[in-house]
């Protein structure tokens, strides 16, 4: 149950979607969502709420910041996640609001007495472990594609799965090109929110399985390649600095050639830090490949531009505890080597210009040697 606050006092307002959910399923409830029935804009501006976007009449609360739509429905008007018309009433009742939504389970809603509002049976199929779509509409929205296999990703050890009919429309939608439509940044999300659940093998296979990974992640699709990048993805350091689902994308192309995660970062307009922790990785795979010598760790450490950012090997070594641990201290005593070197007593030594780079990084690169062969 919940209780008015003075702004929402008179509205008839429900908590609906995830935190419903997510409290159904005795999951920790984070963030709250909530619909408005029967009010306008109008009202909402009056009352102190505050108007978010342009294409939906949604207001977040001036104090808490928590989102309250408008109840709405939706027609489909052209492509993608974005080609929707929006009709936003105050004679829009909750359960037309509720049938716009993906699956039964973010289908439910609950009045502030704690009476839930439930048309299409979403408890049972969280009783039943079903991700299930709530109508034919599923199939206008492309990303919902992705969202459902992001909800796999988080609930597959719960036991839940997939409605066959559910995977017929998955499929449906990826056949009719309609993916292709959806701006890049969205898929990023989906995906870096699937990255980060427990079970996100769940969310490439789920893809695959719909034909869905061959649009935007076409690298991917051999059988071979995929379950190699799964396996790799799911090494991923428990490394607090960087956030895990950063490190398992890193991870799970990191089986792929330079080209084909370049192509893929830029299809997918990767945030430049996370693109850059996946060439960091790769680096560093190479390698562990090889038997460590001087020439190959100096190069390691010169492309990782460890002299300047330190972080980021830092980063890496934490990798190597998980795929290397024999190498780590190597590695540390090495980079550490190469840190103690001075340009300064160099510069006082004469060297110059072009000379005194040559001159570093032979410096440099002996320390190295110095250092790994003291391991």
């Amino acid at each position: 149950m919940f209780q008015h606050d003075t702004l929402t006092q008179g509205l008839e307002v429900y908590r609906v979607g995830g935190a419903v959910r997510d409290a159904l399923l005795g999951w920790p409830v984070v963030d709250h969502d909530w619909v408005v029935v029967g009010a306008t804009p109008e009202a909402m501006r009056q009352r102190g709420f505050k108007p978010v976007g342009r294409d939906f009449p949604v207001f977040l609360h001036p104090y808490t910041a928590e989102e309250y739509a408008l109840a709405r429905t939706e027609r489909k008007s052209g492509h993608g996640y974005s080609g929707f018309e929006v009709y936003a009433s105050p004679d829009v009742t909750l359960e037309e609001d509720l049938s716009r939504r993906d699956l039964t389970i973010n289908a439910i809603a609950q009045g502030p007495d704690g009476q839930l509002t439930d048309p299409f049976d979403g408890r049972q199929d969280i009783t039943r472990r079903l991700l299930r779509h709530v109508s034919p509409a599923f199939s206008e929205d492309p990303l919902r594609v992705l969202r459902t296999a992001r909800f796999l990703a988080r609930y597959a050890h719960l036991g839940f799965t997939i409605a066959p009919d559910t995977q017929a429309l998955m499929r449906d939608v990826s056949q009719s090109g309609e993916l292709g439509h959806l701006a890049a940044e969205r898929v990023w999300v989906e995906t870096e929110k699937a990255l980060g659940e427990p079970n996100p093998d769940c969310y490439f296979t789920t893809l695959n399985e719909c034909q869905a990974l061959v649009t935007w992640w076409p690298e991917l699709t051999a059988e071979e390649t995929l379950t190699a990048a799964l396996a790799e993805m799911l090494s991923a350091p428990e490394e607090a600095s960087l956030p895990l689902a950063h490190w398992r994308y890193a991870l799970l192309v990191s089986v792929l050639s330079d080209e084909q995660r370049d192509t893929l970062a830029g299809r997918l307009r990767l945030p430049n830090a996370v693109a850059q922790l996946a060439r960091h990785t790769a680096l560093t795979k190479a390698l562990l490949h090889e038997p460590l010598n001087d020439q190959r760790v100096l190069h390691w450490l010169e492309r990782l531009d460890g002299l300047r950012k330190p972080a980021q090997v830092a980063a890496q070594l934490a990798l190597v505890s998980q795929l290397a641990p024999q190498h780590q201290a190597s590695l540390r005593a090495a980079w550490q080597a190469a840190q103690a070197v001075s340009p300064q007593a160099l510069l006082r030594e004469g060297y110059q210009g072009a000379a005194l780079g040559e001159a570093l990084r032979q410096h440099r690169q002996k320390a190295v040697a110095n250092a790994l062969s003291e391991e």
